[in-house]
């Protein structure tokens, strides 16, 4: 396949935390729209991680087909540097321009914006934004262990601590406690320590039991209403850090597979961000993130 000066090859990729999207158009013509897991993806090794997408365009592109622009935005890119040094390892396999970001940059240009800030609430949770001298500012992202509140595995971290506090207190189980228990598998709420402490993906494992906390919710628990409530505050408190280091929060584009598809935890988010940073405009994104990595490709050319 040979593209012409008039028809150039751009492609965009989102490589999420558990999936990657790619799409390929030549003009308006789509070329390719490819779906994948995300393992294998090492964005601490640029070379390693320019080699994943390499593979990943080859794998998904016609035969022979050039890119004429690559566009990427990364989980896990969290750094200017680190996405530098992955987009000058990519441009070694594409004699192409290439440009490279963290997966949370890709909400803005896909909602069809050219400033505002980007909310992921998904396994993770992170918000980024840039300043009026176009400075990249990210604040969240930093893993379920230690941060990701709002999050799926930040939220079941955050159903545990609340569920070890009501046994401490003589409290008997609630349905936020016995869900926890029959998903982690366990006897009994002190047995939960172990269980979540002997996970090989933190994220991953913890994150796939968060319908466990809503469903809980539904069913009355006060515990577990309370745990929403704290993460929608979490991820509007995102905003509030982002506007008070300057970046312009009048519109926030919402992504991410358990805030938007959590009516509770969006509901949270969106009365507590009224609250905390009043002239900010909660959108949620209607379309697939990798839309953004392809309008970035497109700016390119």
């Amino acid at each position: 396949m040979q593209d012409s000066p008039s028809c150039p090859l751009v492609v965009g990729i989102d490589v999420g935390g558990t999936k990657t999207h790619l799409r390929a158009f030549a003009g308006e013509r789509a070329v390719a729209d490819h779906v994948r897991p995300s393992s294998g993806w090492r964005p601490h090794d640029p070379v390693a991680a320019a080699g994943w997408l390499a593979a990943l365009v080859a794998e998904a592109l016609p035969a022979g087909a050039r890119p004429s622009a690559v566009a990427v935005g990364g989980h896990a890119c969290e750094t200017p540097r680190q996405c530098a040094q992955i987009r000058t390892a990519l441009q070694l396999h594409f004699d192409a321009p290439a440009k490279v970001l963290g997966d949370a940059e890709l909400l803005v240009p896909a909602a069809g914006l050219d400033r505002g800030v980007g909310l992921v609430a998904g396994t993770g949770s992170v918000a980024v934004g840039r300043l009026d001298d176009g400075s990249p500012v990210q604040v969240g992202g930093w893993g379920a262990l230690l941060g990701d509140e709002g999050g799926s595995a930040g939220l079941v971290r955050e159903a545990a601590r609340a569920v070890w506090a009501a046994h401490d207190r003589g409290e008997d189980p609630d349905a936020l406690a016995k869900g926890l228990i029959a998903a982690f598998g366990v006897a009994e709420v002190p047995a939960l320590g172990a269980a979540l402490e002997s996970a090989t993906d933190v994220s991953a494992e913890w994150g796939r039991h968060a319908p466990v906390l809503f469903a809980a919710a539904e069913a009355g628990s006060s515990l577990a209403r309370r745990v929403i409530a704290e993460g929608g505050r979490a991820l509007a408190s995102l905003v509030g850090r982002l506007a008070a280091r300057g970046v312009a929060v009048d519109d926030v584009v919402v992504a991410g597979s358990t805030v938007l598809a959590q009516p509770a935890l969006y509901d949270a988010f969106v009365s507590s961000l009224a609250a905390g940073v009043p002239g900010a405009r909660p959108r949620p994104l209607t379309v697939a993130p990798v839309e953004g990595a392809v309008a970035m490709a497109r700016s390119l050319v």
